[in-house]
């Protein structure tokens, strides 16, 4: 993806369609140009102008709003015209047919004015991800999030990180290339230090932004167990619906369901599986498959148990399982059918395996598992101050990061080998760059900047 700033770039900024105001954004060294053949004149700077719209032989088109921003004073860092007119979608089109009939100017791609902006240092790689966030927040938590990333919370972290690193890094060149000066900068056990304080910022970090990610993303729950356990009906009360089919017959379920559900600002996919069992029927047999494919995929596992059944039967069924599964922290055990036991329901953690008994049949019970979902996934912390919305391609660079100071301290303590912890600093600082966009490739930003809509 080449910028070239010889290249002027037009789009509708307001939704397709009909409205009381349709907007055109022009960004470019031919904003000017455009200005002049549609208003007859520049528009005075950061002004409202009431003006007509030209078509190409002077014909009047619409009347409304002008706005002119200079650059780099604009939110493209390039001169930025705005024409505020009436949304027909028939005049707008018009306008612009016929503004892409000016010599270098041409349709915007999606969000190639962010890109733009980025590229002028308007903003950062990680602010202009927040402005594609803040569009899509499902929630008021995430786009009160994604407004904190836009204003740089995110990124001033990391470029506080990025600082501590790089001073580390100048006074070992320093050591390195001025031994005879004794300057005595830092001992050998300051650095441990430095680097385990860096170490701990990073965590810090991580943890936060795993938060952040959560409240963007959602969080995959996946429902299994063995047949006739209750899946479909705790399906059903989770989603508040009736999308699943509940019968006393085994092998209803041969498919996976997903319904989506908002718990306190977090956006939950609970997906229904076919009941875990050995089976000849040809169908069910791929269901069943179905349903392991999700079990891998799955951030949160709730596996089912028929709380009617032998405690020896339940306590196999668990067991087996578990050994199934390589991460089993992510298991929740629901112990279903209380109403038929006559069970008080509850919530228990037993040797750090969280167990709730409930009755998806009348619902009672499911608001303790609505509030254990959103407190194993966020927190009980009602507040989300400090929180700030990142990507899976954050948490990536910034476990990098980690890995390699990490290793690199453990190497320090015994090698003592100056030039290898200044090498592995310069990479872990790079691993950190990616996000803020001072390290990138043509293919991560049009990968990023694809998701945009068009206008923006």
């Amino acid at each position: 993806m080449t910028y070239d700033k010889n290249v002027t770039i037009i789009a509708q900024i307001t939704p397709q369609g009909r409205g009381g105001v349709g907007i055109l954004r022009i960004s470019g060294e031919r904003s000017k140009a455009v200005a002049l053949k549609v208003l007859g004149k520049i528009p005075k700077t950061r002004c409202v102008n009431h003006m007509f719209f030209l078509d190409k032989n002077g014909l009047i088109l619409d009347k409304g709003i002008a706005l002119w921003f200079n650059k780099p004073n604009s939110y493209t860092g390039e001169d930025v015209l705005e024409l505020q007119g009436h949304g027909s979608p028939v005049i707008l089109d018009l306008l612009i047919k016929n503004i892409t009939l000016i010599d270098g100017v041409r349709i915007a791609r999606p969000g190639e004015f962010s890109e733009r902006a980025f590229l002028n240092g308007k903003m950062d790689l990680a602010q202009a991800e927040s402005i594609i966030d803040l569009i899509n927040a499902t929630s008021e938590k995430a786009a009160k999030l994604s407004l904190q990333s836009l204003q740089g919370v995110f990124s001033s972290k990391i470029f506080k990180l990025m600082n501590s690193i790089k001073k580390i890094r100048l006074n070992l060149e320093a050591e390195m290339n001025f031994p005879e000066e004794e300057m005595a900068l830092f001992s050998e056990e300051d650095i441990v230090d430095q680097l385990n304080s860096i170490i701990s910022s990073i965590n810090k970090i991580l943890n936060i932004s795993n938060q952040g990610r959560i409240l963007r993303e959602g969080v995959k729950v996946v429902i299994v167990g063995p047949a006739n356990a209750g899946k479909s009906s705790l399906f059903n009360s989770l989603s508040l619906s009736n999308s699943a089919i509940v019968t006393d017959q085994q092998g209803t379920t041969r498919d996976v369901l997903r319904e989506y559900v908002n718990i306190d600002g977090i956006q939950f996919e609970i997906v229904d599986t076919a009941g875990l069992r050995s089976t000849d029927n040809e169908i069910e047999s791929i269901g069943i498959e179905r349903a392991y494919k999700e079990i891998e995929l799955a951030e949160h596992i709730l596996f089912v148990i028929d709380s009617t059944l032998d405690q020896s039967i339940q306590n196999k069924t668990y067991f087996d399982f578990c050994n199934t599964v390589q991460n089993k922290s992510s298991i929740t055990v629901i112990l279903n059918k209380s109403d038929l036991l006559s069970q008080k329901n509850s919530i228990k953690n037993i040797n750090g395996q969280t167990f709730i008994s409930l009755s998806a049949y009348t619902g009672d019970g499911i608001s303790l598992l609505r509030r254990h979902l959103k407190e194993k996934n966020l927190g009980s912390c009602e507040s989300t101050e400090g929180i700030f919305l990142a990507r899976r391609r954050h948490l990536n660079a910034l476990n990098s990061a980690l890995k390699v100071i990490s290793e690199s301290k453990e190497n320090w303590i015994i090698s003592r080998k100056w030039e290898l912890l200044a090498d592995d600093l310069r990479i872990a600082q790079n691993f950190l760059g990616q996000i803020l966009g001072v390290f990138t490739t043509d293919d991560l930003l049009e990968n990023i900047f694809s998701e945009f809509c068009i206008g923006k």
